[in-house]
């Protein structure tokens, strides 16, 4: 199968590739551009550790193959903070302990950013329904619902990270 030309905005910059047009967008970030915080973790768009944002969307990386994002916005979560200073989810995230082994944790906070966008003053209800296509192995889901409501203040008007 011949190479396709794919760009797209990672991050906030541009990017050029040419790459086999069947491969997911979770093994392009992987191999290819040396972004690992997205996991592979079921392979079936079940669990979440894949997950990136999509023009502002949450979206299962190894289920999206690599040419449905030309022209797209993707934001990974190496792209979530500004510089130093990291997102209100990330803060939060840290301040409640919402992780322990960390392998979901990156799907965990870019689901929970895309729901915030939708829901931006959420019950504890709504977030736990939200969010419950998530899997954490490790048990964190109620420092994970407690580190996203505390984040919904801060997020509520944003638009992109």
């Amino acid at each position: 199968m011949p190479a396709a030309n794919v760009s797209f905005r990672l991050n906030g910059k541009p990017v050029q590739l040419s790459v086999a047009p069947d491969r997911t967008l979770l093994w392009v970030l992987r191999t290819d551009l040396g972004l690992n915080g997205a996991k592979y973790g079921c392979g079936i768009a079940q669990c979440g550790a894949c997950t990136v944002l999509v023009d502002h969307r949450a979206v299962r990386s190894c289920s999206v193959d690599i040419q449905s994002v030309h022209g797209a916005d993707v934001v990974t979560i190496e792209g979530l903070a500004e510089g130093e200073k990291l997102h209100p989810l990330q803060e939060a995230f840290i301040a409640h302990d919402a992780l322990q082994c960390g392998y979901c944790t990156a799907g965990m906070i870019l689901t929970a950013y895309d729901f915030l966008l939708r829901h931006p003053n959420p019950t504890r209800e709504e977030v736990v329904a939200g969010m419950d296509d998530n899997l954490c192995r490790c048990g964190a889901h109620v420092r994970i619902v407690d580190a996203i409501l505390e984040a919904a203040p801060a997020m509520r008007g944003t638009q992109s990270p």
